[in-house]
């Protein structure tokens, strides 16, 4: 259970911005992907202004981590979107860094390069990714192989598809059924669909905040998550709950959040 329960938390590197040029220059595989990354986006004011919020882990209601998510833009116009946990419970200890860069196109996410690192009790995890969209070509970076890949439209990474999904609720405040496909650290493309579940008051560490509810269930892992985005937060998500086959997984509540 206690590997369900973290593998299943939504996870920052080090900015990479500096790394793509690196590695461009030194191999061939990434050069689709640099020329990609030198079109600048709109010099108009993000959706959605740079912040750092943090989190409270929990499982069993019980503090066992803390997490950071946070969103940033870099001097080339793209943005750099990354999720931080460190968990310690008992003899069990887990700390994870996940890092999207991505290309904004208006409230389109494009993502470009995503990393994963996993290290603590068990086996350790660490993908690297390039994403060249307009090739349909993705480049594991560890591995140096090219793959292609038939990227269908507002193909997200397995963490830009979360900020894909707080600009779409900004912009469509009444949608209620969202689909974001995935592409995975393997190459391959899951659709995951967020239904509308209610709103209500939470309570959290950071306040009382009213928030929109939406749920996710993936049927064959008898895995249910729900997320709470808070509209006077900009749809910030404040809240993460998971149960699988009826036993809870985790929580995280929003504890602060700056510029």
């Amino acid at each position: 259970m206690l590997k369900i329960l973290f593998l299943s938390l939504m996870v920052a590197a080090p900015s990479v911005l500096a790394q793509v040029q690196q590695q461009a220059a030194q191999q061939d595989l990434v050069e689709p992907v640099q020329q990609q990354e030198a079109t600048p986006t709109s010099s108009t004011s993000p959706t959605i202004a740079p912040f750092t919020a943090k989190y409270s882990v929990l499982h069993k209601s019980k503090p066992v981590g803390t997490g950071i998510r946070q969103l940033k833009y870099l001097d080339n116009g793209f943005a750099e979107y990354s999720y931080k946990t460190e968990i310690e419970w008992l003899i069990f200890s887990d700390e994870r860094h996940e890092t999207s860069v991505v290309k904004l196109d208006g409230n389109k996410v494009i993502p470009t390069r995503y990393t994963f690192t996993r290290e603590g009790t068990g086996k350790d995890k660490h993908y690297d990714w390039l994403y060249n969209v307009d090739e349909d070509k993705a480049t594991n970076l560890r591995k140096k192989k090219v793959k292609d890949i038939n990227f269908p439209e507002n193909i997200q990474d397995k963490l830009s598809y979360h900020f894909q999904n707080r600009l779409n609720l900004i912009e469509h405040p009444k949608q209620s059924h969202f689909v974001y496909p995935v592409v995975s650290t393997s190459g391959s493309i899951k659709n995951y669909v967020y239904q509308y579940d209610g709103e209500e008051d939470v309570m959290l560490p950071f306040g009382l905040v009213k928030a929109v509810r939406l749920k996710r269930e993936v049927v064959d892992k008898k895995r249910v998550t729900y997320a709470w985005f808070a509209p006077e937060l900009n749809y910030l998500l404040v809240k993460l709950y998971q149960v699988k086959g009826g036993v809870e997984q985790f929580e995280a509540q929003l504890t602060s959040i700056t510029d």
